[in-house]
């Protein structure tokens, strides 16, 4: 009998070239049995270790029903009673069979690289490398440390082998990758390639988070554009080379410099008719104003300017500043303040006539009427906050706009309505180049408008696929909430801790906002799903506690009611 497990970018087995329908491993213990089998020294381990991995808080005779369970679905999804054998309390996977796993074969081919210095050898090994380790699978706590050491040893693989293009393909954002295929083109007389690279590498970290080239990887470029002489380089080029220097001066606390060459690259990408790159330049002006706490000022004198002096630009300057005024001026205790502001930058830009700029005012009355609970009120500003930024075409701001009336939608218990307004948000999205943060903030909202179990586990899937390395991770906060919270109340608390303590980290390093309380939130449900209702009670009475301290009412009510539901 032969057995072929691939477990590199899918899950997948076959038995005697009879691949097993995913639909037969419906068990998900039975799989997660198989798949660990698959990844132990020989194929086996003392039951006690399954059991410690699987159900570490359970008591030793439920811990061992559940296992024999999973040993018996095994072997059904198998087809054979002798695929998972267990003697003297040690399980084994196929001990009587051959066993073919794909992560053997690839390591076994990259250590044979490793040890010598033949590119062949090197690309052959590179494609046994099938994917990232049971990408399904990446809140499992386990696959941690076997997921890093395989990805590990195919990067390394990649970078001993100079196979860059790979390595970029792993991952976009490495800098030694980029700058030698940078340096490969220019040594041939490409400029136009160099420049390419140096393009994928600058939309790859995330210019509006503060993320750029390093100075070296400027300098290649600045390079490449000499090339062909000064008079041929062309306004957009001149733009990224200042807006990478800006970066750089923000990374290293020069933030009045980082500050000066915004502005002066604002005016170059307006003087170009860039409107990414205005926006770009205004979020690294945005950046270095935050980190001087000088952005609400900021942020009130930009509008104002830009809405009366050039207000077909005023959506782009908005785009540049989304991320910071969701998390400095939306997401804060004050809405009365907010609200104040909002109604004086109405003012503004309906003397102006900007329907931008009025737009993204009545984007800013029906956020604030929001968080204070006014539902009525907010949805009748967000709906027209949506008509006006459409005329407008300011595509970011009408898709924040309809993403808070499906948060409305499901705060009145309209799933299907908010079901609705995400998918229009979603396609809108697509068209931005902020769709990296607005496609991650809507999909927080499918998981939640998700009507059944099989389509709330589908939406956290498609949600952990947005979760990449470089994902903004402010915007990625509702998403890893919503998940835990859905997966704790179908009691599929395996993945849940991980997710919080995730969401913890990332709450550590951006203070301020809702999530301090949606986590104390998230974290009553996962100890109600635990039988831990002391801890349970604390936790959401903490949630509610923070809640009023922003101002929330009806997320402050929420976490009462659950409360109240106990027992």
């Amino acid at each position: 009998m032969r057995v072929s497990i691939h477990l590199l970018g899918r899950f997948a087995v076959s038995v005697d070239d009879r691949p097993i329908p995913a639909a037969d491993w419906r068990r998900d213990r039975a799989a997660a049995l198989v798949k660990l089998l698959a990844l132990k020294p020989a194929h086996r381990m003392h039951r006690e270790q399954a059991m410690e991995t699987f159900w570490p808080d359970a008591d030793p005779e439920a811990a061992g029903a559940s296992l024999r369970k999973a040993v018996h679905f095994a072997r059904r999804a198998l087809g054979a009673h002798d695929l998972i054998t267990i003697s003297n309390d040690v399980i084994a996977l196929a001990p009587n069979a051959e066993l073919d796993i794909d992560i053997e074969g690839f390591e076994a081919a990259a250590k044979t690289a490793l040890r010598g210095s033949e590119k062949s050898a090197f690309e052959r090994a590179a494609d046994l490398y099938g994917g990232r380790l049971l990408p399904d699978d990446i809140f499992v706590e386990w696959l941690d440390a076997p997921r890093a050491q395989i990805q590990q040893r195919y990067s390394d693989l990649l970078r001993a082998g100079e196979l860059w293009q790979r390595l970029i393909a792993l991952d976009p954002a490495d800098e030694q990758a980029q700058c030698a295929l940078m340096q490969t083109a220019l040594d041939a007389g490409s400029r136009v390639e160099a420049i390419r690279q140096f393009n994928q590498l600058r939309d790859n970290l995330h210019a509006e988070l503060g993320v750029g080239p390093s100075a070296a990887t400027i300098a290649l470029y600045e390079k490449a554009l000499a090339l062909s002489g000064a008079e041929t380089v062309n306004p957009s080029e001149r733009i990224r080379t200042s807006l990478a220097w800006g970066l750089v001066h923000l990374q290293s606390g020069e933030f009045d410099k980082a500050s000066e060459i915004a502005r002066q690259t604002r005016d170059l990408a307006l003087g170009a008719d860039l409107p990414r790159e205005v926006g770009e330049a205004s979020a690294l002006l945005g950046l270095a104003s935050m980190m001087q706490a000088r952005w609400p000022q900021l942020f009130r004198s930009e509008f104002i300017e830009w809405v009366r002096a050039k207000p077909a630009f005023v959506q782009h300057v908005f785009d540049g500043h989304l991320c910071l005024s969701e998390f400095c001026l939306c997401s804060a205790k004050g809405h009365a303040e907010v609200a104040g502001l909002a109604q004086e930058l109405l003012a503004v830009a309906e003397e102006a006539e900007s329907s931008a700029g009025r737009g993204l005012a009545c984007l800013l009355l029906g956020e604030a009427a929001l968080f204070s609970g006014e539902l009525d009120r907010a949805e009748q500003f967000l709906t027209e906050a949506e008509k006006l930024l459409l005329a407008a075409d300011a595509v970011a701001g009408r898709v924040l706009a309809i993403e808070r009336l499906a948060e409305i939608a499901l705060e009145r218990g309209q799933k299907w309505r908010a079901s609705r307004l995400i998918q229009r948000g979603l396609g809108d999205a697509e068209r931005t180049w902020l769709s990296p943060h607005l496609i991650m903030r809507m999909q927080a909202l499918a998981v939640r408008a998700a009507a059944t179990p099989k389509m709330v586990a589908e939406e956290i899937l498609a949600g952990d696929r947005l979760l990449t390395p470089g994902a903004c991770q402010p915007c990625s906060m509702a998403l890893r909430t919503a998940s835990a919270i859905a997966l704790a109340e179908a009691g599929e608390l395996e993945q849940v801790d991980r997710r919080l303590n995730d969401a913890e980290r990332i709450a550590g390093m951006w203070q301020g906002g809702p999530w301090a309380a949606a986590l104390w939130e998230a974290r009553g449900v996962q100890r109600r799903a635990q039988d831990k209702e002391v801890r349970a009670l604390a936790a959401f009475e903490e949630a509610a506690s923070r809640y009023e301290e922003l101002g929330r009412p009806r997320d402050q009510a929420r976490c009462l009611a659950r409360m109240g539901n106990h027992g």
